[in-house]
């Protein structure tokens, strides 16, 4: 009985662990740029030049009006950085200033695990 227990709470962790909620936002993120989604990379200029995905734009988190000024507040947009922290920043800012099609797909790595 005791081990039954630890099988059926060892799946249930699995399945409600944030890896599994984060591979699914990267997911929703690739869906999304399979649809024409803008991607856009909020990391450093340093961090993009290392490792981005392909046709993503470097918007730096700190430089968002200066790029977002001239992008239609209703493109879908897909955003991403190194852990889905500066990005999860960036889409509450966003919303913030009426866009209205965000998603936070999450950190590069887990985009590209997830590919």
């Amino acid at each position: 009985m005791f081990k039954n227990l630890q099988v059926v709470l060892f799946a249930f962790t699995i399945l409600f662990s944030p890896f599994s909620m984060a591979s699914e936002r990267a997911e929703q993120g690739w869906q999304l740029i399979e649809q024409g989604a803008l991607i856009v990379d909020v990391r450093t200029p340093q961090e993009f030049d290392d490792a981005h995905l392909n046709n993503a734009l470097n918007f730096p988190l700190h430089e968002l009006d200066k790029h977002f000024s001239s992008i239609n507040k209703d493109r879908v947009i897909v955003l991403y950085c190194r852990s889905g922290n500066r990005s999860g920043q960036a889409y509450n800012y966003l919303l913030e200033q009426g866009f209205t099609h965000l998603h936070n797909a999450g950190g590069l790595q887990e985009m590209q695990t997830s590919k």
